[in-house]
This record gives C-alpha cells, sequence and structure tokens, in this order.
C-alpha cells in the first residue's frame, strides 16, 4: 500500500528542496545550485509528482526560497 503524500505547493519550500535534492543528490552542490536558471528550476519544480502549484503563480521570491532551502538540505547531507 503506498503511503499518503499530501499535495506540494509552492509554499512548501523546504519539501520541494527535499525532493530535487533526492532527485540530483551531491550532484548539485552549492555553487552549482545558486547557478541554476530560474526557468530550469521552475521546470524541475513542475515535474515533482504530488506537486500542485502552476506555473503561473511562481513567483522570483518562491524559487530564492526553494533554492536556498535546497542549499541547506544539500549542505544537511554533506555531515
Amino acid at each position: 500500500m503506498a503511503t499518503f503524500e499530501p499535495p506540494i505547493t509552492w509554499n512548501d519550500h523546504e519539501d520541494i528542496a527535499m525532493k530535487l535534492y533526492e532527485r540530483f543528490g551531491a550532484e548539485f552542490n552549492e555553487g552549482k545550485i545558486y547557478r541554476i536558471r530560474f526557468t530550469d528550476l521552475l521546470e524541475w519544480i513542475l515535474e515533482i509528482p504530488n506537486f500542485e502549484g502552476t506555473r503561473e503563480q511562481s513567483t522570483e521570491g518562491h524559487l530564492e526560497m526553494i533554492q536556498s532551502s535546497w542549499v541547506y538540505e544539500w549542505r544537511d547531507n554533506q555531515k
């Protein structure tokens, strides 16, 4: 039986960051994460299973928060 995962929305920055880390792992380090184009980041977020946000709801603020949350997630996993 599959576990139920609540939908992920634009305000779930940390959940999105964890999903991105799960997908890309150590392939993206801190410097690389901060150099990702927002157009690419947006596409990757929209591909997350269970993500219910839309392209139109995306803001630069959301993308910046997700990017920095992803860096923190990466850092936590380097210990």
